[in-house]
């Protein structure tokens, strides 16, 4: 249910996605407090609570479904049977969001694509995500985030040179442009909200991720459009800033990111190569960016003479930003991560308890994250239909049909 004291409180958000952009949208707007009910079908629900190992205890609920739908309300509808769209019907007249990410036109066979159900609730906010957008050339294919990563660019940037060991295209470690997507479209939401306050009406959002896909490549974007030339990877280093990048230590790897000439100075008189940043080559950041592979190896060989820590603790004592390469038991155990409470318990109705991975927002000092697990399936389908006036006679015809 909303929470009182959170900035959606009183907002109703009718959730009919799946799987992650869709999904991570609702949950950011659980999180700021709206009731998010969750459409899912009978005796399966969601594709992501299968998606596993790994799995919740004896739970079916997957690792993967639990990353995305906390502070939420599972409902169980067929939405395919007329019984089950007129339930969702009832929803929306209630509603003032509903997320989908069906494929373009796929909801209008059952009366729930935007025209339909703007007629029914002119007030609704209504946010469809799709691989490509409602107009697009593309607009009838299906959009998986790894295909949209290779198209939209991002893989090309991501990964060593074709030249080196191990070169070629990567993708990022998670669904990047899933998680992107539903940030934008949980934006998109509370943009609409707030313009729905003074013209009374609702929208239709139209969120693609190729689209966002492309308005994510930033800096690399601009660095094309700017100069003509095509960016190439580049491991981890960084095209615009040196160093900035990943170096290999006596015991194992750490990061620095140096960000101006003062800190290359310090950065330098740690090394004890004070040197280096009085060479003209090397003085200025535009310099180093031009001269860097006759940088680079020089502080290889430096920084390979001691270990992580030791330079942490020095470059850390002087202000030159660094940090080591963090495996997830490592950034669990981090004292910022503990200290921020970004793990986060939680009741769980079949295993007792869960831990999560909390909001990472922060407002008068409290953390924005729901404070209930995300649902079993089905959990909340009796609470919700009756609040609609569906009665327990209805819900058991409507159970043995097969519609809940």
């Amino acid at each position: 249910m909303s929470t009182p004291s959170k900035p959606l409180a009183g907002i109703k958000v009718l959730d009919i996605s799946r799987v992650l952009a869709g999904p991570w949208c609702g949950q950011m707007l659980a999180d700021m407090g709206a009731d998010v009910i969750k459409i899912e079908r009978p005796g399966c629900g969601d594709d992501t609570r299968h998606w596993g190992p790994p799995w919740l205890s004896d739970s079916a609920e997957s690792a993967y479904y639990l990353c995305t739908n906390r502070g939420k309300r599972s409902v169980t509808v067929d939405m395919a049977k007329p019984e089950g769209q007129a339930l969702i019907k009832q929803l929306v007249a209630e509603s003032d969001v509903l997320l989908e990410n069906f494929k373009v036109g796929g909801l209008k066979r059952y009366g729930l694509d935007y025209l339909s159900l703007k007629a029914l609730n002119p007030k609704l906010i209504y946010c469809s995500i799709t691989g490509f957008g409602q107009e697009s050339p593309y607009a009838h294919r299906a959009g998986y985030d790894f295909m949209i990563q290779a198209m939209g660019g991002i893989m090309s940037l991501t990964g060593k040179p074709d030249d080196e060991p191990g070169g070629g295209p990567v993708k990022s470690g998670v669904a990047f442009t899933d998680i992107f997507t539903g940030l934008y479209a949980a934006n998109a939401v509370l943009a609409a909200l707030y313009q729905r306050r003074d013209t009374g009406i609702g929208c239709h959002i139209d969120m693609a991720l190729m689209d966002v896909q492309v308005g994510v490549l930033a800096n690399q974007a601009l660095n094309y459009l700017t100069s003509g030339q095509v960016p190439q990877r580049m491991g981890n280093a960084h095209p615009n800033i040196v160093p900035y990048q990943a170096f290999t230590t006596a015991d194992g790897h750490m990061i620095v990111a140096v960000g101006n000439d003062d800190q290359f100075r310090r950065f330098c008189q740690v090394l004890s190569l004070p040197s280096l940043a009085e060479d003209a080559r090397f003085a200025t950041n535009g310099a180093r960016v031009l001269h860097r592979d006759q940088l680079v190896p020089l502080l290889e060989a430096a920084l390979a003479q001691r270990g992580t820590d030791d330079w942490l603790a020095e470059f850390e004592a002087v202000g030159v930003p660094c940090g080591p390469i963090n495996t997830l038991d490592r950034v669990f155990d981090d004292a910022h991560v503990k200290a921020r409470g970004l793990k986060q318990t939680l009741p769980h109705a079949q295993s007792g308890h869960v831990d999560l991975v909390a909001n990472p927002i922060r407002m008068n000092g409290e953390s924005l994250s729901a404070t209930t697990a995300p649902p079993t399936l089905g959990e909340h389908t009796d609470d919700v239909l009756t609040d609609i006036g569906v009665t327990a006679e209805q819900r058991q015809a409507l159970r043995d049909a097969g519609i809940i």
